[in-house]
């Protein structure tokens, strides 16, 4: 079994933009692209971005054991990892980096233990998280309120992580990632 890092925040905290950084900077890393029943937002592309299937499609994923973990994050909206994700990057000798809700990472800590370094990307405050959300413009206000009150939920799993790091400077963030990254991947 290889080594996994897995990235989990409220929806908002800039858990997607440490990520691709991260990417850019860990030649060894690969990122786990998700699959998900509902629909792409914005620029987003399938198969780069997520796998993008029909409820019944992945209704089928789930009745074959697919996946490695899923859950249904929003009603009629489930997220989940695919094995043929895993196997594809282990297979090229690869970290796997997940980007995945928090259920999912606290799920993914589990299944994978000691080869898994867990990530809980902090916002710096709710009322920020709402701006950046609204900045976003992908979501409608009645989205982004769903998405600020199950924020609160979210914020109180971050003890089942291995760490947690504050996004109230981007740079200071990554700067503190790596050197929770350096040390798992030195072990």
């Amino acid at each position: 079994m290889g080594k996994v890092v897995i990235f989990s925040a409220p929806s908002g905290s800039g858990k997607t933009t440490i990520v691709r950084r991260l990417l850019e900077q860990y030649t060894q890393f690969e990122f786990s692209i998700s699959a998900t029943s509902r629909a792409p937002r914005g620029q987003e592309r399938d198969g780069i971005d997520y796998h993008f299937l029909s409820q019944e499609a992945f209704k089928q994923k789930v009745s074959e054991d697919a996946f490695v973990e899923w859950e249904e994050v929003y009603a009629g909206t489930c997220y989940g990892t695919l094995k043929s994700e895993v196997e594809r990057i282990w297979a090229k000798d690869h970290v796997i980096l997940f980007d995945v809700d928090v259920m999912g990472g606290i799920n993914l800590k589990r299944i994978f233990g000691d080869n898994a370094c867990s990530i809980f990307v902090m916002p710096p405050s709710i009322e920020e998280l709402r701006r950046r959300l609204v900045g976003r413009a992908t979501d409608s206000m009645e989205i982004i309120e769903k998405r600020v009150a199950k924020a609160a939920f979210e914020i109180e799993k971050s003890p089942e992580f291995d760490h947690t790091v504050i996004n109230d400077n981007l740079e200071e963030a990554i700067s503190h990632t790596r050197t929770i990254l350096d040390d798992f991947l030195a072990r």
